[in-house]
């Protein structure tokens, strides 16, 4: 994915001028992967024989198309924000971003997978959800979320 430029979200911290500021497109990224793993976690609860016929059904396609486009590019964007921002070591969140990169191309071919089904049952979505893949993708960008933040406090917190 080729760098189109970034906007930029209010500070990570919340505060004024002290803050490190996001690319919007990376925050949007993480909120349609996490809203998207709440709405499956809802959808497996139903437990649903198939994803016709139901509301809740047509919405989980929707759900893990934007899921599919949401996280790929995810480490580009990522790596080009670390850039864009001088985070220092820089090295390290690179050898970070590979781990995130395995995780986000295991993360894909699963959802593809699922995806590729003829029906989507809330089965097929629970298991889905208990994928080791999508909760090692969650947890890295929880991970990245806080590196963030607390490269943008101050010092003397």
């Amino acid at each position: 994915m080729g760098h189109q430029g970034f906007g930029f979200i209010a500070d990570v911290d919340g505060s004024e001028g002290r803050g490190l500021k996001m690319p919007t497109e990376i925050w949007e990224r993480c909120d349609t992967i996490e809203e998207c793993y709440e709405f499956m976690l809802a959808y497996a609860s139903q437990g649903l024989p198939s994803d016709h016929g139901s509301q809740a059904g047509d919405e989980v396609r929707a759900c893990l198309h934007r899921a599919l486009n949401a996280i790929a590019g995810l480490t580009e964007s990522c790596a080009i924000a670390i850039k864009e921002q001088g985070l220092q070591p820089e090295e390290r969140y690179h050898a970070f971003f590979a781990v995130l990169q395995r995780d986000a191309r295991d993360s894909l071919a699963a959802i593809d997978l699922v995806v590729a089904q003829p029906a989507i049952s809330s089965q097929l979505v629970d298991n889905l959800n208990a994928s080791i893949h999508l909760r090692a993708l969650l947890t890295d960008l929880f991970l990245v979320s806080e590196t963030l933040k607390q490269q943008a406090a101050p010092a003397s917190e």
